[in-house]
């Protein structure tokens, strides 16, 4: 369950945690029975100021959490457990780093509709509700790459639509771009060479992904293929294009 300090400070700055859920969390990342002034001093360098707590007093009134070991306190199975009823998943702490490289994607993110939507698979990842989160995190790459279009390829594209559908009317806007099916949008901003073909491809993995999560199905996903779709779309959209910049 071992958290690194960017981890760790994700987790410190929640709402809506208790005083233990913190304390516990900044006793999971020693490897070793640690002392008060420890845990004040860890998670005073974060940023969460709990010198004026009686931690000593909190962990005893968690009732089995931890244990009082010799050289300090160490947080127990019971700790463990409450720690992932509120979201962190001991077997995979990887889904907190998901987490916290898409909040650092967020500051950079310029355009305020798409900063919602990214915050919003943010905050569904970080709920656990996996298949919400691969539904917003596709939404904002397409609002990302409709945005490109608009900024730096309009012409083109739309020259490039009319060659496939003679009915096709000149879009102006992003709004006006929607009115294309999603895959056919893939293959018209490869056409114009914005992406490659190797990155259409992987686009269309994640389209078809979140068009299984987009309906009521028995399709179950997990923590690792949210995780993996998270990290395709930040790698091969939010990375490379970023409206409103």
């Amino acid at each position: 369950m071992l958290l690194s300090d960017d981890q760790l400070k994700v987790w410190l700055q929640k709402d809506g945690l208790q005083r233990i859920d913190k304390i516990l969390l900044v006793l999971s990342v020693f490897e070793k029975p640690t002392g008060v002034t420890e845990i004040k001093a860890k998670a005073r360098s974060l940023g969460c100021n709990i010198d004026k707590w009686n931690v000593s007093d909190i962990l005893a009134r968690g009732k089995g959490m931890s244990l009082q070991m010799l050289g300090g306190h160490e947080i127990a199975e019971k700790g463990k457990a409450r720690l992932q009823s509120i979201g962190l998943d001991s077997a995979s702490p990887a889904a907190t780093q998901v987490a916290l490289d898409l909040r650092k994607h967020l500051v950079n993110v310029k355009d305020t509709d798409t900063r919602s939507f990214v915050e919003e698979a943010i905050k569904c990842y970080e709920a656990r509700l996996f298949r919400s989160a691969i539904v917003m995190a596709w939404l904002a790459a397409v609002d990302v790459l409709k945005k490109e279009v608009v900024a730096n390829h309009l012409a083109a594209f739309n020259a490039e639509a009319r060659k496939v559908n003679l009915k096709w009317k000149d879009a102006k806007n992003a709004d006006e771009i929607g009115a294309m099916n999603e895959g056919d949008f893939l293959n018209r901003i490869m056409g114009i060479s914005m992406i490659g073909k190797n990155r259409k491809q992987r686009l269309e993995q994640a389209l078809t992904l979140r068009n299984g999560c987009g309906h009521p199905n028995s399709l179950k996903v997990g923590q690792n293929e949210a995780a993996a779709h998270v990290e395709a779309l930040l790698q091969n959209v939010f990375e490379v294009f970023n409206p409103g910049s």
